[in-house]
């Protein structure tokens, strides 16, 4: 029974939402015993619902959605939410953006091609992404000095919502941005006020 608790508390730690009765019992008969029922699953489970009741553990087991999910406490809520807070504040600078698009659409890029079409250094903005392992080195070009090549990452996909490379809007979707600042005023404008 123990081992039971054991791969049912993997299961649903693994999983990224509530997973249902059902899907957990396939899984454990397959990976254990094809002999294993609901009542067992239910009993392993209540099991597991009383042994993270105990005030040791920040978390606990719960019936949610349809299935069943590790959640926090209510008692961490605060302490999660500032977390959350705080690592919203580690957003990619405008240069980070900037040189992270040009990759994404060049790729593999080297960092003398990125900072040419940047017109700036863009040492810093490679670093901070590779750091947030958003853009990784793909190999090294064949050019002189053998410079390292620059890619996307999985990661990337999950940053930017996508599934694949192909999911990135095309150049030509782009709309022009009519410059505001330093517009001439029309010609009537200009004459009126050179009579007045």
């Amino acid at each position: 029974m123990e081992l039971l608790q054991q791969h049912i508390q993997a299961l649903i730690f693994a999983s990224p939402q509530a997973l249902p009765l059902h899907e957990i019992l396939v899984v454990v008969q397959e990976a254990l015993q094809p002999d294993i029922t609901e009542a067992d699953l239910q009993a392993a489970i209540t099991s597991i619902q009383s042994q993270f009741k105990s005030e040791n553990f920040a978390f606990e087991l719960v019936e949610i959605g349809g299935g069943y999910q590790f959640l926090t406490k209510g008692a961490y809520h605060n302490t999660i939410a500032i977390h959350l807070k705080q690592s919203t504040k580690k957003r990619l600078s405008q240069a980070a953006m900037e040189t992270m698009a040009i990759v994404a659409y060049k790729q593999p890029v080297s960092k003398s091609e990125l900072e040419e079409i940047r017109g700036v250094s863009c040492d810093y903005a490679i670093q901070k992404l590779l750091e947030k392992e958003l853009v990784i080195i793909s190999g090294r070009s064949e050019g002189p000095g053998r410079p390292l090549l620059y890619g996307t990452s999985d990661k990337f996909m999950d940053y930017m919502g996508i599934n694949s490379l192909n999911d990135l809007p095309k150049p030509k979707d782009f709309k022009e941005v009519e410059n505001s600042i330093g517009v001439t005023p029309a010609i009537e404008e200009t004459f009126e006020s050179q009579n007045q």
